[in-house]
């Protein structure tokens, strides 16, 4: 089975969407996280489900994900997911 890694600035990213929402509302907070995770989780089984990053060196190995109102960026080798940032869809992909 593939196997999914973070990098450490896809952790951040995690870690400032939940404390944003946190600050708010906990409860929804702890659903994106576990719909984060789940999302994530269909990687393993369909790395391809994601849509293709036209502008990136190799749109087929690099996709973007969406989960609700999130987008997780990620990239595929061959025996691990890598996932490379995530970010709410109203931030500027730009500014992270």
């Amino acid at each position: 089975m593939i196997e999914v890694k973070y990098s450490p600035k896809s952790i951040e990213d995690l870690q400032r969407v939940v404390e944003f929402v946190e600050a708010k509302n906990q409860y929804a907070a702890r659903r994106i996280a576990i719909d984060l995770q789940e999302g994530v989780s269909k990687l393993k089984q369909f790395p391809q489900i994601g849509i293709p990053v036209i502008k990136a060196p190799d749109p087929e190995k690099i996709r973007d994900l969406y989960v609700g109102d999130y987008t997780v960026r990620y990239l595929i080798t061959d025996e691990t997911i890598y996932i490379l940032r995530v970010w709410h869809n109203k931030e500027n992909e730009k500014n992270l």
